[in-house]
């Protein structure tokens, strides 16, 4: 290391000094609602939805407009929003499958399909906020993919060049270096490539919580606090069993994500890996002039081991991403929600980005879960006669996705065969994980390769060869 390096590396050490340990958006008093009470007794209702982020709240609510008169109750093991929905960068994208670039190798034949729909789900997400009065920072900017290496800039060209191919190409501008600079100004980028209309900017705690009253308003009985601890059947009904009692109900979802599903044979296609971000105090004038930035899109460069960053309504910055990590035995536990040596890495990261920042604070660091699959985008399936429907491995895209995974799981419970259980992505599951040890093993060598394909101008080893051309991966 140089004496400028490290200069630089205390530098971004020291931005991170006052910083709280705690997720910025969670961190808001003025409009975090008071928690509902845990269940206790028995319930009875037509539809049980488990989990209280987005995958049950759009679930619960769609179900009531769905059929107004229709009986439902969600369980939240801790507050609504609390996890991922409230943990997130706020990126809304229209995509179901993580990317075009994911969509394309995955599913040709069905990706233009797929792009329509995510768009039609994006639009119904934008008015819905609306019509439900939900102040959640709704800003539909789009996002820029950025490349910051020469093999990234060819990459974004033929993603635009298949995407036209493909007829899904509308609102999509390729940017040279000049012009992405124009948009946000960082020594680092070399190209762009701008989705002007897919992706949406949110404060992802907000949403969740007007979420949370809009189901309650309609209807919806929310109980926090109250883990759902087994899942059994009988007769015509499924149940939940939970801490003080019991819902016995016609149908269940299960929107549980990156938490161990109560269906066992769902569990080896999820691993949950941990997300980190950090949060800028406030820009000032002369900080804002400096970066650009605006039309305010969300931001994210084109590497295997990725960044993704945006602008708050508020002005600070938010950065996150670069480590992804998975701990064996697909273990969750609050201890993993802060790591500073990747905040170090991160801090370090952000200042190469923009070093007309320097001298700027952070105020909050955080981690969090995200439920990664072999492909990851979703899957669907159901269980105990069709009585019980669930959607997992959003991969870090879901506060778009997840509204789709909710009409999903409602169809199925309907037994319906619409345009959306006709697709072949909801129809077929991933290749589940590996178990332990080779499940952590191979992730970790997965990782290394990675790390190896960035530092080398994009080149996959052949691990990463094999992996893709039996359909298993590992991405952020």
């Amino acid at each position: 290391m140089t004496v400028s390096d490290a200069v630089a590396s205390q530098a971004a050490l020291r931005s991170l000094a006052d910083a709280l340990p705690t997720p910025f958006w969670l961190d808001d008093p003025d409009h975090r609602p008071a928690p509902r009470p845990a269940l206790v007794g028995d319930e009875h209702c037509d539809l049980l939805v488990v989990g209280g982020g987005y995958s049950g709240l759009w679930t619960a609510l769609l179900a009531k407009e769905r059929d107004p008169g229709r009986d439902v109750v969600l369980v939240e093991s801790e507050e609504v929003g609390w996890a991922a929905s409230g943990r997130n960068g706020g990126f809304c994208a229209a995509s179901l499958t993580h990317g075009f670039g994911n969509g394309l190798a995955r599913w040709p034949d069905e990706l233009a399909e797929l792009e329509r729909l995510g768009r039609r789900n994006l639009d119904a997400i934008e008015e819905a906020v609306e019509r439900y009065g939900i102040d959640c920072d709704f800003e539909r900017t789009g996002e820029i993919a950025v490349a910051t290496e020469p093999h990234h800039v060819a990459e974004l060209e033929e993603w635009e060049q298949q995407a036209h191919a493909l007829g899904v190409g509308e609102g999509l501008t390729l940017l040279d270096r000049d012009a992405v600079r124009a948009e946000a100004d960082s020594p680092t980028f070399l190209a762009g490539l701008w989705d002007r209309t897919g992706v949406a900017m949110v404060n992802p705690a907000r949403l969740a919580w007007g979420l949370k009253r809009a189901c309650e308003q309609a209807g919806v009985r929310v109980y926090e606090h109250t883990p759902a601890t087994r899942l059994g059947a009988r007769d015509a009904e499924v149940a939940v069993a939970t801490p003080y009692g019991r819902v016995h109900a016609r149908h269940i979802a299960l929107g549980t994500n990156a938490f161990p599903s109560l269906l066992r044979r769902v569990r080896p296609y999820v691993v949950p890996v941990y997300d980190y971000a950090l949060m800028t105090e406030p820009l000032g004038d002369e900080q804002r002039a400096a970066i650009g930035w605006h039309n305010r899109q969300g931001l994210s460069d084109n590497a295997n081991h990725f960044h993704y960053f945006r602008i708050t309504t508020d002005n600070r910055i938010l950065w996150g991403g670069y480590d992804v990590l998975y701990h064996y035995g697909s273990r969750i536990s609050r201890d993993y929600h802060q790591r500073p040596e990747t905040f170090a890495k991160l801090a370090q990261h952000f200042f190469r980005c923009f070093p007309q920042l320097e001298g700027l604070r952070f105020t909050h660091t955080w981690g969090g879960a995200i439920d990664t699959c072999s492909r990851f985008s979703p899957f669907f399936g159901t269980a105990m006669d069709g009585r019980v429907s669930y959607a997992a491995g959003f991969t870090g895209l879901g506060v778009g996705a997840t509204r789709f995974g909710a009409e999903v799981m409602l169809d199925l419970l309907a037994g319906e065969r619409t345009e959306r259980t006709a697709l072949t992505m909801v129809r077929k599951k991933p290749l589940p994980f590996p178990p332990e040890p080779v499940r952590w093993a191979g992730i970790g060598l997965t990782q290394w390769s990675l790390a190896r394909s960035d530092a080398q101008a994009g080149r996959r080893n052949l691990w990463l060869k094999t992996m893709d051309k039996v359909g298993l991966g590992f991405d952020s």
